[in-house]
C-alpha cells in the first residue's frame, strides 16, 4: 500500500480525535511544575556593588609599591576571603546551614557556601590617549552577592561578605608596601656595608702605596725632575770642592809644619839678597843696612830657636799640633774643603736614593693605577647601586605611608547589599513555561502514539485503497441528543482550559515584565 499523504484537515481531525490524549499529560505536566514551584524553597540574594577607586595622589608623585592588574588582585583577595576559615568564621557567626552541618562535613558545608557566593567583574572599554591605543577592558567595580532562605540573613552575610574584601584589600596593600619597604631597607643596608668595605679596601690600598697612586704621577715626575737638577748642582760642587781639594793639597805640601824651619829658610834668602845688594850697592846704602838688620834679629831668633824647639817638639809630639800659621790655614782650609766634600757626597747619596726612589714610584703607579681604577669602578658601581637603592628605599617608604593613610587604590561600597524584596529561586515564570512546552511536547508525543497504533479506517478512499474495491455506500454520522450534550460539555472544558492558559500567560507575562522593570532599574542605578 502506498504512503497516505496527511493534509491539514487530517491534521485537525487528529486533533479532534485525539483531543484528550494532548489535553490530559498538558495539564498533568504543567500541574507537576506548578506543584514543583510551590514546593522548591524559596531563595533570596543580596548584592552589593564594590567600586575600584584609583590612589588619590597621581602617580607622577607618588608609585604605590602595589603592582598587577586589578583582576589579578581581585582572585588573590576572592582566595583568601573564600578560604575555609573565612567562610568558617561567617557561618559560625550566623549559624548557616545548621541542617546540613548535622549531616555533612565542614568542608563539604563550606563548598556549598562558595556555590552560594557570586562574584562579578564588571569591565569598561578604557582608551589610554596618552598611548593612543585601542580601548582596553578595564575593570572599575565588581559586585559579591549570597544566596539563602531568608532575606534578613543575606543580608547580612552578603555586608559581611563585602567588608571582609575592603579589610583584606586594605591589609593586603599594606603588607605588601610594608614588606617591600623592608625588603628595601634590607638590601640597602647591605649594599652601604659592601660600600663601606670598599671604601675600607680602598683605604688600605691607598695606605700601602700612598706615593705610587695615580693622581701623583704629575708630582713624582716634576719631584724626580727637581731631584735630578740638584744631583747635577750638587756633583757640579762636588768637582769644584775637588778641585780646591787638589789646590789646597798641592800648597800644604810645600809649606813646613814648624816655624823654626820657616826662619831658617827664610833667612837663607834674606843673606841672598844681601849679597845681591851688595854687588850693587855699598854698605851704607839704606836697604843693604836695613837687610843686614833683619839677618841679625833673624839669627838670633834662630840661635834662641834650639832651647824652644825643644820644648816645641815635646809639645808638638803631645798634641800632634802644627805651630806653622801658613800651615794651619791651609790645613784648616783643606779640613773645611774635605768636610764640605763629604757633606755633598751624603747629600748626592741621598738624593740618588731619593731618585731611585721615584723612579721606583713612577714604574709602580701603572699597576697601581690599574688596581686603583678596578677598586673604584666597583666603588662607583656599588654607589650607583646604593644612590638607586637609596632612591627606592624614599619611594617605598612614602608608599607605605599612602597606603596607611588609604591614600591607595581601595575599595569602596558603592551599593551596599539590600533587604531582597522577592526570590531569585526557583525561577517560576520559567519552571511554569517549561512545564508548559513539556506538558504540550508530552501531548502530542501521546497522540501521535495513539495515532500510529490505531489501525481503524475512517474515511471510504482509505478504505478504497486498502480493499482495492470501490466504496458503494457510506453512512453518515447519526447525532443523538447525548451527543449534543456530550459536545457542550466538552465546549465548556475547552473554554475553562482556555481560560486557564490565558491565567497561566498572564502570570508569566507578569513575572516577566517584573524581571525586566528591575533590570532595567539595576542598569539605570549603575549608570
Amino acid at each position: 500500500m502506498e504512503e497516505e499523504v496527511k493534509t491539514i484537515r487530517d491534521y485537525i481531525d487528529i486533533v479532534k480525535r485525539r483531543r484528550w490524549a494532548i489535553v490530559l499529560p498538558l495539564c498533568a505536566v504543567f500541574f507537576l511544575a506548578f506543584v514543583v514551584t510551590l514546593v522548591l524553597p524559596r531563595i533570596y540574594r543580596s548584592t552589593s556593588t564594590i567600586l575600584i577607586e584609583e590612589q588619590d595622589i597621581p602617580p607622577e608623585y607618588v608609585k604605590t609599591t602595589v603592582t598587577g592588574y586589578a583582576e589579578q588582585r581581585l582572585q588573590s583577595i576572592s582566595q583568601r576571603v573564600m578560604s575555609s576559615q573565612k567562610l568558617g568564621e561567617v557561618m559560625k557567626r550566623f549559624n548557616l546551614y545548621p541542617d546540613l552541618r548535622r549531616k555533612l562535613t565542614n568542608d563539604e558545608v563550606i563548598d556549598i557556601m562558595r556555590k552560594d557566593i557570586q562574584f562579578a567583574a564588571i569591565s569598561v572599554d578604557v582608551v589610554d590617549r596618552s598611548r593612543g591605543g585601542a580601548p582596553t577592558p578595564m575593570t572599575i567595580a565588581f559586585t559579591l552577592s549570597y544566596d539563602g532562605r531568608s532575606p534578613q540573613m543575606v543580608q547580612q552575610v552578603a555586608n559581611v561578605l563585602a567588608s571582609l574584601y575592603l579589610e583584606e584589600n586594605l591589609k593586603t596593600r599594606a603588607d605588601r608596601a610594608r614588606e617591600a619597604s623592608k625588603f628595601l631597607d634590607e638590601e640597602t643596608k647591605a649594599v652601604q656595608e659592601q660600600l663601606a668595605q670598599v671604601d675600607a679596601n680602598i683605604a688600605k690600598f691607598k695606605e700601602q702605596h700612598v706615593n705610587e697612586l695615580p693622581e701623583l704621577i704629575p708630582i713624582n715626575i716634576q719631584t724626580l725632575d727637581r731631584v735630578e737638577r740638584e744631583v747635577d748642582m750638587l756633583k757640579q760642587q762636588l768637582r769644584t770642592a775637588k778641585e780646591r781639594e787638589g789646590y789646597l793639597q798641592s800648597q800644604l805640601a810645600g809649606i813646613p809644619v814648624d816655624a823654626s824651619s820657616q826662619d831658617r829658610i827664610l833667612l837663607k834668602e834674606l843673606k841672598a839678597k844681601l849679597v845681591q845688594l851688595k854687588s850693587k850697592y855699598s854698605d851704607k846704602y839704606p836697604d843693604v843696612m836695613k837687610m843686614k838688620t833683619e839677618i841679625a834679629e833673624l839669627e838670633r831668633k834662630v840661635k834662641a830657636e834650639p832651647h824652644r824647639a825643644a820644648s816645641d817638639r815635646q809639645r808638638y809630639e803631645a798634641d800632634d799640633q802644627p805651630d806653622n800659621p801658613a800651615y794651619v790655614s791651609f790645613s784648616a782650609q783643606l779640613s773645611s774643603v774635605q768636610a764640605e766634600i763629604t757633606t755633598l757626597q751624603r747629600q748626592i747619596g741621598d738624593l740618588e736614593r731619593k731618585k731611585n726612589e721615584y723612579y721606583r714610584r713612577i714604574e709602580a703607579s701603572p699597576r697601581v693605577e690599574e688596581e686603583y681604577k678596578a677598586l673604584m669602578a666597583e666603588r662607583i658601581n656599588i654607589q650607583a647601586k646604593f644612590d638607586d637603592m637609596m632612591k627606592k628605599t624614599m619611594e617605598a617608604r612614602v608608599a607605605q605611608g599612602l597606603e596607611k593613610e588609604q591614600m591607595g587604590e581601595r575599595f569602596t561600597i558603592i551599593d551596599p547589599a539590600r533587604l531582597p524584596e522577592k526570590p531569585v529561586k526557583p525561577n517560576v515564570p520559567a519552571i511554569l513555561l517549561i512545564g508548559l512546552f513539556l506538558g504540550a511536547g508530552a501531548g502530542v508525543g501521546t497522540a501521535a502514539l495513539k495515532e500510529y497504533n490505531d489501525r481503524s479506517v475512517r474515511d471510504p478512499k482509505a478504505l478504497t485503497d486498502l480493499m482495492r474495491l470501490p466504496v458503494l455506500v457510506t453512512v453518515p454520522v447519526i447525532v443523538t441528543a447525548r451527543d449534543v450534550l456530550r459536545q457542550r460539555i466538552m465546549r465548556k472544558r475547552l473554554i475553562a482550559i482556555a481560560v486557564a492558559a490565558c491565567v497561566v500567560a498572564l502570570i508569566l507575562f507578569h513575572f516577566f515584565v517584573m524581571d525586566l522593570v528591575i533590570l532595567w532599574a539595576r542598569l539605570t542605578r549603575r549608570l
